[in-house]
């Protein structure tokens, strides 16, 4: 007979799954604030600087299913240690990178790391806790997470200012051996074991997991709502943000680190409401997505097309509607949960984790290459202008996203009806058809 979760045990357990994502956050986006310095530091580019988080989302995208499949296979635990040393060890050695190679080296095991641990703490919600709390627990994760994020922008900028470069890496660093310990100790795969294997996937195996996962529509939906509502404040907060409020809008350095910590909080605030959006209205998941896509869109499309720098009020408004975008991917999720048997759920949950982080990736290069075209040769900085090329980029991938959402949640729908007729009346609100 299975002994059922301790709800003492799966908050503990929850909390300390959540620290590790919280610093893996703060190590993916510390590089933000860091930026111009970096520049500065390795003597390179907007593209070459831009290459940092090109590489580290790549490598973060490319790893999610192998991820989903070592979770499937051999728990969230061992997963969640390992991606926990590598990340550590990746971000002591960025803190002594002199060259741009060696630095880069650094991010491309920081994105390894950092793949580790997102889908194994949502392993670990969907075992420890009840169904009706999961959505909840999975928004809480994301945006609590996100803290990380703030740490990587306000303190951050000061320990670089204060600490210097290497020390100020060193010091986050430092958070990560104090969480391997912590993991080692008090996380738990499940109430009987500590540490628990699923059955052994040859290639076959493998194959037909990934295919049974991805032809499901709710799947490909969850990876098209997690596509097109993420990469904003991703790609403000990992890298662009900061000299775009700088350069491209003309605030100060203490202003901008302020605009990126409340495009966290808004990210935070907007969790729990959406997960009982979600919870209470399941039907209508992907209008919630679409409103935010179009929300977002309509915003920059304003702040790109003020005549000069935007006002502070409109600036305030851009990193809070974008900072919806962070919940609104995690519906994503709460698609391949619902769309998958739990023994795929982790599977499925790596292929729409790649959504975001390939628009991500995608409109980073973007950005970073526009920037470097439209900035004549000789001048220092990147001039306003440039900037307004540059973030016009994401409109591509907004249109691509919404067109997939759309395409899909009918899709969604039709096969809903086809696999459970009753969840379909129940959840539509309408009869089923004869």
């Amino acid at each position: 007979m299975t002994a059922p979760p301790r709800p003492a045990q799966a908050m503990t357990i929850w909390l300390v799954g959540l620290a590790v994502y919280f610093v893996a956050v703060l190590h993916r986006s510390s590089l933000g604030v860091a930026g111009l310095l970096a520049a500065e530091r390795f003597d390179i580019s907007a593209s070459q600087l831009s290459t940092f988080v090109v590489l580290q989302l790549l490598i973060y995208a490319l790893m999610q299913v192998p991820v989903g499949l070592l979770v499937d296979r051999f728990g969230p635990r061992r997963v969640l240690l390992t991606g926990t040393l590598i990340l550590t060890s990746a971000q002591l050695s960025f803190a002594f990178a002199d060259s741009y190679l060696w630095a880069l080296s650094a991010r491309f095991f920081v994105g390894v790391g950092d793949a580790m641990t997102f889908v194994c703490v949502l392993r670990l919600v969907t075992t420890w806790f009840p169904i009706r709390r999961i959505p909840l627990m999975t928004q809480l994760t994301g945006v609590l997470g996100q803290l990380g994020a703030v740490a990587a922008a306000v303190p951050m900028t000061w320990a670089l200012s204060t600490l210097g470069w290497t020390h100020a890496y060193i010091a986050t660093a430092a958070l990560g051996g104090v969480l391997l310990v912590a993991t080692l100790v008090v996380v738990r795969d499940s109430a009987e074991a500590r540490s628990v294997s699923g059955p052994m996937l040859g290639l076959a195996g493998i194959k037909d997991s990934l295919k049974a996962s991805w032809e499901h529509p709710g799947t490909r939906l969850g990876f098209w709502m997690h596509f097109s509502t993420q990469f904003s404040a991703t790609v403000l907060g990992l890298l662009w943000g900061y000299p775009f409020f700088v350069e491209g809008q003309g605030l100060s350095s203490a202003t901008a680190g302020l605009l990126l910590t409340v495009m966290v909080l808004s990210i935070m605030a907007f969790g729990p409401t959406f997960a009982w959006l979600i919870t209470r209205w399941p039907w209508h998941r992907s209008t919630l997505v679409l409103l935010v896509v179009a929300s977002i869109a309509t915003t920059w499309a304003v702040v790109l097309a003020w005549p000069g720098a935007a006002p502070l009020w409109m600036l305030v408004v851009l990193v809070v509607i974008c900072g919806m975008g962070g919940p609104a991917s995690m519906v994503g999720f709460d698609l391949g949960r619902t769309s998958n048997p739990v023994f795929r759920v982790s599977t499925a949950t790596g292929i729409i984790n790649q959504g975001g982080f390939l628009a991500s990736l995608t409109t980073a290069a973007l950005i970073g290459l526009l920037l470097d075209w439209r900035t004549p040769d000789g001048v220092s900085g990147y001039p306003a202008e440039a900037f307004t090329w540059a973030m016009s980029a994401q409109f591509v991938l907004w249109a691509i996203g919404a067109t997939q959402i759309w395409r899909y949640r009918r899709k969604g729908r039709a096969r809903l009806l086809r696999d459970d007729p009753e969840l379909w009346s129940q959840q539509s609100g309408r009869p089923v058809p004869n």
